[in-house]
């Protein structure tokens, strides 16, 4: 029997350099834009540059049609998304996330800001955290500036109703994120909830659950690990900060 590879169980191979190449491609579907020619759309999207130098950004989402209230538009939540991927892969352009971010847009109803952070192992943790932070900074900005902020977030957005919403490792991004936000001025924003989808945390100390899918089909323990040692800054263990929930 052959020995378990979790690099070859995760279609990816490990370079020189320490990146990593990704052998699987996933579709990716583009967004509508501000003005789209097919108006059959129920949910508008756009890509908004977050920071060139880290070659972050940002897909924004809104309803085609937005709700209104006495006449007037009805201000929707603003939901900061971070996407899974367990760190090393994923897109918020990758059709399965941008098609679950539009229903998201639609049935909430909510403006959804899916951010798209840099990955480990080229950017280890704690990378995706301050890619987090940029994402709330740049909405506090558009917020606050009620002539030249982004019109999505200025006029359609309710400042007092924003969340941090993650899957997997994403869930982990917006716990960590939530955490430093308390130390940092965000009027006129304000966090009203974190909402984590099956949350990515881990400890050199095993789980019942764990220990119960260790030789899971898809996620056994030697992936977990493997995934942790290319995201956790090197030198360290599972019972980091960034791992161990606390």
């Amino acid at each position: 029997m052959s020995k378990f590879d979790p690099y070859e169980h995760l279609n990816v191979s490990l370079n020189h350099d320490g990146s990593l190449t990704r052998y699987v491609k996933l579709p990716t579907s583009a967004a509508t834009g501000e003005s789209p020619q097919h108006s059959a759309h129920s949910v508008l999207s756009k890509d908004v540059t977050l920071n060139p130098d880290k070659k972050t950004w940002m897909r924004l989402y809104r309803p085609a049609k937005l709700p209104s209230n006495d006449n007037s538009v009805a201000r929707l939540p603003i939901i900061l998304f971070f996407h899974p991927g367990s760190w090393i892969s994923m897109s918020v352009a990758e059709t399965i996330i941008h098609e679950s971010t539009n229903r998201v847009s639609s049935e909430v109803p909510a403006i959804v800001v899916a951010v798209e952070f840099r990955l480990a192992p080229e950017s280890r943790l704690p990378a995706q955290y301050e890619d987090a932070i940029d994402a709330v900074l740049w909405v506090r900005t558009q917020a606050a500036d009620r002539i030249h902020g982004d019109q999505w977030i200025r006029e359609y957005g309710d400042f007092s109703r924003c969340y941090l919403y993650g899957s997997c490792s994403g869930a982990n991004i917006a716990f960590n994120a939530a955490l430093r936000l308390q130390e940092l001025q965000i009027q006129p924003l304000k966090v009203a909830g974190i909402i984590l989808n099956q949350p990515f945390f881990g400890a050199k100390q095993r789980t019942k659950s764990e220990l119960k899918l260790a030789t899971d089909q898809y996620f056994p323990l030697p992936v977990q690990d493997l995934l942790w040692e290319l995201a956790l800054p090197v030198g360290t263990d599972r019972d980091h900060r960034y791992s161990k929930k606390r």
